[in-house]
């Protein structure tokens, strides 16, 4: 039983959808609120201290008022009433100075009161931060009083920043819990607007490729996702629709190829039995003519009147046509029972060409019509095929009588060259033998190696040899052709698995 397996997902890059837009909105929310944060802190400050001025200036004012009222008549009620004007939540130490720039009188602590620099003249209302004694901020408020004279009103500023602290912190707490908020309440709109619907429309996809004919969509939704849906749903239908036309087309192809595979058993029956026809042509062709003449010289030695001499020639000739039928039946044995190239230990036979072909020379170089042939010979030494020696032999040597028989037609002035080349690679050994004979004709070369097909004359030879060669090779996991691109000849190439160990 085989199950569908699960459609491979895309490998996650980043984080999903809905933290991506949250991270996204974090940002926005932070380039917007920390500028906003240090200006309202800014301007709180700013406020605070402007504000703090402000009463330091209206206490100066009111202590010069006092001072004016009460100069010229008691100094005694002027000391008075400057030091109601220090303390906890007032100024921290109060100075009158006279027309020349003299401390004329004080109140506050008295290290306060060293620590205070007279107003430069002529004197005018000024304002300026300082720090105590003690390091505390402070502010000495200068205001020009009648009689030429001047206060200083030294006022602390620490408590404003303390104050201001206590508010930028609140508005941190508040802009920190709205953005806590906007970000949970996205995070909800997200989920139900965008990302369920998204989820949903994915696992339908999913379903979908894996094969499935039923799927859920979102039945609500954003325009958006309501569109992608409705296109989800329309891929669906037509991938569904697809594939059943693709499954009438597979039946389809598989009835042809059904069809295909009778009509190809019938072809091959036909093939045989036109084979066989062939066949029994080529030998009613090559036997039938010998036995007529047999039956006809028969015929003559029964007859009484003919000479013995007639009788004893007609004797030969009849022996001479019963050795042309052993011929043709010989051959076409070996055509039809090519014998195996392992020897019968079962060890793989090997053939060393460079032997087998001086061998087969020795064999031709006797004939007559090879006495004015060229020959060469490229053969490298250590060269081993898988075939039997007698095999190969008879191979060579039947290539070497037809290019004989090929050159055998040439002018006696006219060049006979026949070549043998040998060579290896890639596990595979290509043996050659080429001449510059007429060569084979091109409607012959798709059936050169078919039984009795021959381009020698009527008598002269039986058609069977390239076929009986041809099932040499073959049986030894080789192969023989005609080389096409040879046009000065005719070159017959023999390919065979090459040994690479000779003692194997």
């Amino acid at each position: 039983m085989t199950t569908r397996s699960e459609p491979p997902r895309a490998s996650r890059i980043g984080p999903g959808l809905r933290v991506q837009i949250l991270l996204a909105l974090a940002g926005v929310m932070l380039v917007a609120y920390v500028p906003l944060f240090f200006a309202i802190a800014q301007v709180t400050r700013a406020t605070s201290s402007s504000y703090r001025e402000q009463s330091a200036r209206a206490l100066g004012r009111a202590v010069a008022a006092h001072v004016g009222d009460i100069t010229e008549r008691d100094q005694e009620a002027i000391a008075i009433r400057l030091a109601s004007h220090v303390g906890d939540g007032a100024a921290l130490a109060i100075a009158v100075y006279g027309p020349a720039g003299a401390l004329e009188t004080s109140a506050g602590p008295a290290s306060e009161v060293a620590s205070l620099h007279a107003p430069a003249r002529p004197y005018g209302e000024a304002a300026t931060r300082v720090a105590t004694h003690n390091g505390t901020r402070a502010l000495d408020v200068v205001l020009p009083t009648a009689g030429e004279r001047a206060v200083l009103v030294r006022v602390r500023t620490d408590e404003d920043s303390a104050r201001t602290g206590d508010v930028v912190r609140g508005i941190a707490l508040y802009m920190g819990v709205f953005a806590l908020a906007l970000l949970v309440f996205a995070y909800i709109a997200l989920t139900r607007a965008i990302v369920r619907p998204i989820e949903l429309l994915a696992r339908a996809a999913d379903r979908v490729a894996s094969g499935s004919r039923s799927f859920e969509l979102p039945a609500a939704g954003a325009r958006e996702i309501a569109d992608l849906g409705s296109s989800v749903r329309s891929m669906a239908s037509r991938l569904i629709d697809d594939e059943k036309n693709l499954r009438a087309k597979v039946d389809e192809l598989t009835t042809t190829t059904r069809h295909l595979g009778e009509t190809r058993v019938q072809l091959e029956g036909s093939e045989r039995m036109a084979s066989v026809g062939r066949l029994a042509a080529g030998v009613a062709h090559e036997i039938g003519n010998p036995i007529a003449a047999i039956m006809g010289m028969h015929d003559l030695i029964d007859d009484a009147e003919t000479p013995e001499e007639t009788r004893a020639d007609f004797l030969k000739r009849m022996r001479k046509e019963t050795e042309r039928i052993n011929v043709v039946v010989r051959d076409l044995l070996d055509y039809a029972r090519p014998e195996s190239s392992g020897p019968p230990s079962g060890r793989q036979a090997l053939a060393d060409v460079s032997e087998i072909t001086a061998d087969t020379l020795a064999l031709v170089r006797s004939q007559r019509e090879w006495k004015e042939i060229d020959l060469h010979v490229d053969v490298p030494d250590g060269l081993h095929v898988r075939v039997s020696p007698q095999r190969l032999t008879q191979v060579l040597l039947n290539l070497l009588l037809n290019a004989g028989a090929a050159l055998a037609d040439k002018p006696n002035a006219a060049t006979r060259t026949v070549t043998i080349r040998a060579r290896a690679a890639d596990g595979r050994a290509r043996i050659e033998v080429e001449d510059d004979g007429p060569g084979v004709p091109a409607d012959l070369r798709d059936r050169i190696f078919d039984p009795f097909v021959t381009t020698k004359d009527v008598g002269s030879g039986t058609g069977l040899g390239l076929a009986v060669c041809r099932g040499i090779i073959e049986t030894a996991s080789g192969r023989i052709f005609v080389d096409p691109s040879c046009t000065s000849g005719a070159r017959f190439v023999v390919d065979l698995p090459a040994a690479t160990d000779p003692v194997e």
